[in-house]
């Protein structure tokens, strides 16, 4: 690791554990689990906090459903001890894809790659 890498660990977030947070893991934290996505799930000895190492890019939507029941107090139990039973209609997780080239766009949107053409508007030209 770096000079460069270890200074921007300190300081930011959002590309994983910042330092303090590495520390605070190694410390206090009980490795509960690991998703689908390599996220890693931790909390205290005494069971009063609960948090998350990404793997990769800090993105909520990430968090598998299952998971994200626990961290957030749904079901005391996690997934590893307890796994929720699902439906057979019931779709696999999907990240959230907005602002992605892979996001929903309806028909006839220019981000489109096969944008149709409208017979319903002409544009103005000014003559």
């Amino acid at each position: 690791m770096g000079l460069l890498t270890s200074i921007l660990r300190s300081v930011t977030w959002w590309n994983g554990q910042t330092l303090n947070t590495q520390l605070w893991t190694w410390r206090k934290g009980v490795k509960v689990g690991e998703d689908s996505q390599g996220n890693i799930f931790y909390e205290n000895k005494d069971k009063s906090r609960r948090w998350v190492i990404f793997n990769g890019e800090a993105e909520a939507s990430r968090i598998d459903p299952d998971w994200h029941g626990w961290l957030h107090r749904t079901w005391d139990e996690p997934p590893t001890k307890k796994p929720l039973a699902h439906k057979a209609w019931e779709k696999p997780h999907q990240e959230n894809l907005t602002g992605t080239p892979l996001a929903y766009a309806p028909k006839g949107s220019i981000r489109r790659a096969d944008p149709v053409a409208r017979s319903d508007y002409e544009a103005w030209s000014p003559e």
